[in-house]
């Protein structure tokens, strides 16, 4: 451990005991944006350099409140058509094959299952593997918990060993006030039967405690170069990295004592690589290092007993999609919060900069929608805070689906760069974009280094950014939620989506396309030969021939990780207070009824009297989701007239404000979630 290393713990540790939508058009059109550069107040170490990627061509941009994303070229895309693979399925967040030869594709459903597609691309009957008798029950509107991954041993072909991460009850040693558990687990194939999972050989490697439903990462991977297993973790939930479970003042991720927003790295082999340091008494986890697993001789903070040796990047807000490439890199797609998305190179013992930071933009718990002018480069003790490479922001989606560096050979303009997209612009419609990013001239995959020590700004520049257009489609959109990516054992790229923006198993509408070649400029209709829900009496889907333009049909569920769900028609059950319009008390007094549900509110339209004195009941009903009230003079958000403290649901708060003199339209919306929004009216 280095002395910069070390002096970092320590001060980490004295903070957690002290205190503890549519396209993307500039303003000019596209043309002259500037940025800002790095101010030159920032405390940036000299021994590190400037890491955070702030004022490069290829950050996103703020203007008027609003974040946008920055492309390589004005209108310049690539084409790519998508052809059916399977359907019928509830969520599918990921699909990936077993290295074993067979050909088979491994479908990863949120519900709970694993489901595969044989060699002649049926999707078999039975599903490989079943949780859902162990989960947590998925709210079908919208969860980001579930079967979120599972990761084949490298030596899976002889061994039979395959490990699973999801979500189940709260366990009894948990906060009580907590949401969930999430835990990582190993099973074996069945000997007699090669496509199902013997569901009693479950050993539980690890369970993680979380207090908020929210922010649980997602996809587990074993690393190509050194064979350990990669756990990716939320930072607890909620917004700002703040609240129930969250330490004071720097939150979980910038805490080193706690599990929470970072990357796990363990040995499932060699149980004995290192001496493990149990959690402390009343953890919010509990392990099976030593027994089931070790910790890598190399993890970063192995030597010190106050943080868990398992971590080995922190620093991240939910980083629900990580993958590594050909050469073994790791790459990690970390869901923003109010502006910015981002894609990072993932390196030992990195600090990727949440809450100081999100993205390349200084951020600020307090006010989260208005970046800082100024704010630290390094964190605690000197380490550079480590930007993304790849950088949106919201107007062209909520959350980034993280997805994959292409390896193939039926794209090769594509060869060598990222492959992702936005989960869709709301939670109204899917409509999610596709995107590629391209590495700067002369960056070398192969070279890149393996710890944050020996990193510079030229590893870490930002990469160029265009569109893929979906040929067939009336916008070049998937006209659904996208939910993730997988690869096949030829390096050739999938797309996972549904027509919902959550786990529904009453829907089934979650789809398998293949991303292949643009030739046709229809979009046919899926085959009706759907399969059912995994587990159910599922019928075979059989693979679409030729390279066809198709594009899910009217009936589609699904999640990402990032993670999302669908819409439903939103209740107006709210509290013995009238919906949107006003309850007159006294004179110049009105009493205002707002709920959120399904990441919706039960009005569009409020409606007071002119320099009324507002009481605003607002009740959140989105378990574990947070939400507010807060009121604008316009869409813009430039000029605030209320905002209401964000609260996460089951919950009710009270707000009291002033309405504007001046009769006329104005604007509100929920701050954390802001395509809930609608028209504030005085009167």
């Amino acid at each position: 451990m280095t002395r910069v290393t070390a002096v970092m713990i320590s001060v980490l540790v004295l903070l957690a005991l002290a205190g503890v939508a549519g396209a993307g058009v500039y303003p000019d059109g596209g043309t002259g944006l500037t940025q800002t550069s790095a101010p030159e107040e920032e405390d940036i170490t000299a021994f590190a350099g400037n890491l955070t990627n702030a004022g490069s061509a290829y950050a996103a941009e703020l203007l008027n409140n609003t974040s946008f994303t920055r492309f390589a070229g004005e209108n310049e895309t690539i084409n790519v058509s998508l052809e059916l693979v399977a359907e019928g399925l509830v969520a599918p967040l990921m699909l990936t094959d077993a290295g074993d030869g067979t050909g088979r594709l491994f479908v990863v459903d949120q519900v709970g299952t694993v489901s595969i597609i044989d060699e002649n691309g049926t999707l078999i009957k039975e599903p490989f593997l079943d949780v859902r008798d162990r989960m947590v029950n998925l709210t079908p509107s919208f969860d980001e918990r579930g079967l979120l991954s599972i990761a084949f041993h490298p030596d899976f072909g002889e061994n039979g060993r395959v490990f699973a991460f999801y979500s189940t009850p709260l366990r009894e040693e948990a906060p009580d006030d907590w949401d969930c558990t999430n835990r990582l687990s190993e099973f074996k194939v069945d000997p007699a039967n090669p496509d199902q999972v013997n569901a009693t050989s479950e050993k539980i490697l690890m369970e993680i405690d979380k207090p908020q439903s929210t922010h649980n990462g997602g996809s587990i991977a074993f690393g190509p170069r050194d064979g350990y297993l990669y756990v990716p973790l939320g930072d607890g939930g909620a917004a700002n990295d703040n609240g129930t479970g969250h330490t004071p003042e720097i939150g979980n991720a910038q805490d080193l004592t706690k599990i929470y927003g970072s990357v796990l790295r363990i040995d499932v082999d060699n149980v004995t690589a290192r001496n493990v340091t149990e959690p402390l008494e009343n953890a919010t986890r509990t392990t099976a290092a030593g027994p089931l697993y070790g910790i890598p001789a190399d993890n970063p903070f192995v030597a010190n007993e106050s943080i868990p040796p398992e971590i080995y990047a922190y620093g991240l807000r939910n980083p629900a999609y990580i993958t590594f490439d050909a050469e073994g890199n790791l790459f990690v797609g970390d869901a923003g919060q109010n502006l910015f998305e981002e894609v990072s190179l993932v390196v030992n013992g990195g600090n990727y900069g949440w809450r100081l930071r999100e993205g390349t933009h200084c951020f600020d718990p307090e006010n989260p929608q208005t970046p800082p002018a100024t704010c630290p480069a390094n964190g605690s003790s000197g380490e550079p805070l480590i930007g993304p490479v790849i950088e949106g922001g919201h107007d062209l989606g909520v959350v980034f689906v993280g997805g994959r560096v292409y390896n193939g050979t039926a794209l090769p303009d594509l060869m060598g760069r990222y492959i992702f997209g936005y989960w869709s612009t709301g939670f109204g419609v899917g409509n999610a974009t596709l995107l590629v990013a391209t590495p700067p001239a002369g960056w070398n995959a192969s070279a890149f280094p393996d710890s944050a020590e020996n990193l510079t700004p030229e590893d870490v520049a930002m990469w160029s950014l265009q569109r893929l257009n979906v040929t067939g489609t009336p916008a070049g959109t998937l006209d659904a939620y996208l939910l993730g990516f997988g690869e096949d054992g030829e390096s050739e790229l999938y797309a996972l989506t549904s027509k919902d923006a959550g786990p529904d198993a009453a829907n089934a509408t979650g789809t398998v396309w293949k991303i292949v070649p643009a030739n046709v400029t229809e979009t046919p209709t899926p085959t009706a030969n759907v399969t059912m829900v995994p587990g159910a009496d599922m019928t075979a889907t059989p693979t679409v021939t030729g390279n066809v333009t198709v594009t899910p049909t009217e009936n589609v569920t699904a999640v990402p990780t990032a993670n999302v769900t669908t819409t439903p028609a939103v209740t107006t059950n709210v509290t013995a207070i009238p919906t949107g319009n006003v309850t007159p008390a006294a004179a110049g007094n009105v009493t205002v009824g707002v709920v959120a549900e399904a990441f919706a509110f039960n009005t569009s339209t409020i409606t007071v009297p002119a320099g009324a004195n507002v009481t605003m009941v607002f009740d959140n009903q989105d378990t574990g989701i947070p939400h507010n009230v807060a009121v604008y003079t316009d869409s813009s958000v430039a000029e605030e007239i209320f905002v209401g403290e964000i609260i996460d649901g089951p919950g009710q708060v009270t707000y009291t404000f002033t309405a504007p003199e001046e009769s006329g339209t104005y604007y509100f919306r929920c701050d954390v979630h802001p395509p809930m929004d609608g028209e504030f009216v005085v009167e």
